[in-house]
């Protein structure tokens, strides 16, 4: 209301005496550059840039993001000064340089330096839209190299906050160069077993895209942010369609599996934070308390099932699924997303969490709660992005030197036309290729069915546990007796025969464990199995990070080997 009369008395003041400008103070109000209101300039601040009529994303000036992301007074700049270049003898270009040196008081379109966030040190690049629209010439790729080399040396993460129109013209091919040079420098960074988290905001377009912007070991972005190669506008003009509405928005590039997780502005300092803090070989622990009443082992099964009742209650609608056993035991669970070629699967969960303080990979195949729930995940089916999300995730805990652990629940690999066309053999089998030498301990638990080569594609580990009525085998009951007998009705008799049970399997040696559970096994009398499973996990860790990188692949093969 405020606000209103204000711009009453502007309209009145203007109409009777038009040679005087509007009794505003200058900078007092500012225009969303989103939904076209006029906001107080101080409101917008205090909301961390963030209009507080429609929620648009402002862009931030890259020492105002320091502030917003590190602990205060832990920022060292490094590099603040460095020679103007014109390789190419472009006219005008230091000139214009120079002005926006002197506007923006910034030396070039990039700071960087070393800080701290929330405890955690980095170093951090953040780029300035103001500077050229935060172009990469020689001077910031030469910033960001630098960084990086030093990063790498004094054995620190990085992260880079990315904010470009991509190359910068006025240098050409020098500019150009900067990309791979960029790319380079992060190589090595990686090769030494550093993290880089990029963070992506509005705009990242261009050469920048195209490099140091999307090779993250995480990849988190604002929401609404623009990323992209092309730009819009060039798209449009070359193909002479319109674009769909969110085309290269961060929304878009999360569903298509490109990045890791949307963070909001006010919630990033402590996300980057824990994901530091989750890399950081310093915060292993141990804990000892239980906190529930453990279940014991039992060598008898508490009561004699048929092979056929263990297949019916392994696809029981309330037994647990994989997003229970994460609530439960990793109540710090970070998810991150997409397998960075197509998608985002929802029927493989993924992220980083602590297990009594140990930094941990979990990867659950999901089944959903309700009808919609399961259809978004396609019953627990995974797609091939769902395994190449994983094997991702795998990969980058082998980098980090963090153990995998994997809960398996799957009726099989999804079958349809859009797996095949996406390559749903070639992923399954690249995951067993992979998986049989990663250097960290992995461990698989068959927490309901365990089908076929859907199920195993997860379950190339050092050891492989089964909750006591869990099914594990070539394919379902129904296929089997499709297949051998032309007659899916006798898939009761086909479940006599082909040894699936956690009782049979661990007399055929094909697992190492089989982790007891209540009649009438639901989310409701969990707790007790939680507990008895934490046990367990705590003492798999134990046993297996005494052991060396190969000594762990060796393992694994001759357990293959010898089956």
């Amino acid at each position: 209301m405020k606000l209103q009369n204000m711009f009453k008395k502007i309209k009145k003041t203007g109409s009777s005496q038009k040679e005087k400008k509007p009794e505003v103070p200058q900078g007092l109000l500012k225009k969303c550059n989103k939904c076209g209101a006029a906001i107080f300039t101080e409101d917008v601040k205090r909301a961390g840039y963030i209009c507080p009529k429609c929620h648009g994303y402002f862009r931030v000036h890259a020492r105002e993001r320091i502030r917003m992301i590190t602990d205060e007074d832990t920022f060292e700049e490094w590099d603040a000064r460095m020679d103007f270049v014109n390789p190419l003898q472009f006219k005008g270009y230091e000139g214009k340089v120079n002005n926006l040196k002197e506007k923006t008081g910034l030396e070039e379109a990039v700071l960087t330096g070393k800080g701290r966030i929330h405890g955690n040190q980095a170093v951090i690049a953040v780029m300035d839209g103001r500077f050229l629209m935060a172009s990469m010439g020689e001077i910031v790729g030469e910033k960001i190299t630098r960084a990086v080399e030093r990063a790498t040396r004094e054995s620190l993460p990085v992260v880079i906050f990315a904010c470009s129109g991509g190359a910068r013209m006025q240098e050409g091919i020098v500019s150009l160069m900067q990309m791979a040079k960029t790319a380079a420098a992060l190589k090595r960074h990686s090769q030494a077993g550093q993290l880089f988290i990029s963070v992506l905001t509005d705009p990242t377009t261009g050469g920048v895209t195209a490099s140091f912007a999307m090779l993250g070991d995480v990849i988190l972005a604002e929401p609404q942010a623009l990323i992209g190669f092309a730009g819009p506008r060039v798209i449009e003009q070359t193909i002479g369609e319109k674009l769909p509405k969110g085309f290269q928005r961060s929304e878009f590039l999360l569903e298509h599996g490109f990045i890791d997780r949307i963070v909001e502005r006010n919630e990033m300092k402590q996300v980057l934070g824990d994901i530091l803090a989750m890399h950081s070989v310093s915060n292993v622990c141990s804990k000892t308390d239980e906190r529930y009443e453990v279940l014991e082992d039992r060598n008898a099964f508490g009561s004699r099932k048929t092979p056929w009742e263990r297949v019916q209650i392994s696809r029981e609608k309330d037994r647990p699924v994989g997003q229970d056993y994460l609530k439960q035991l990793f109540p710090d669970f970070m998810e991150f997303h997409g397998d960075r070629y197509f998608g985002d699967d929802k029927a493989v969960v993924g992220g980083i969490a602590r297990f009594h303080g140990r930094p941990v990979t979990v990867i659950v195949q999901s089944k959903g709660k309700s009808t919609k729930e399961n259809l978004e995940r396609h019953f627990g089916m995974p797609s091939p992005e769902g395994y190449r999300k994983a094997l991702r995730l795998m990969k980058q805990a082998e980098e980090f030197q963090r153990p995998v652990i994997c809960f398996v629940d799957t009726p099989g690999a999804f079958c349809g036309v859009e797996a095949e066309e996406r390559g749903q053999g070639e992923a399954i089998a690249r995951n067993l290729f992979e998986m049989s030498a990663l250097t960290v301990p992995v461990l698989s638990v068959v927490i309901g069915e365990g089908g076929s080569g859907g199920a195993l594609a997860m379950a190339v580990a050092n050891e492989v546990w089964m909750m006591e009525n869990a099914i594990y085998s070539i394919l379902s009951p129904e296929g089997f007796a499709a297949i051998l007998w032309k007659d899916s009705t006798r898939a009761k008799e086909a479940a006599e025969v082909m040894k699936l049970t956690a009782e049979d399997l661990k007399e055929l040696g094909m697992i190492e464990q089989v982790i007891p559970e209540p009649d009438g096994y639901t989310v409701e009398n969990m707790q007790p199995v939680a507990a008895h499973l934490e046990e367990k996990l705590e003492a798999f860790l134990k046993k297996w990070e005494q052991c060396r990188g190969e000594e762990i692949v060796e393992q694994r093969y001759q357990r293959f080997r010898n089956m």
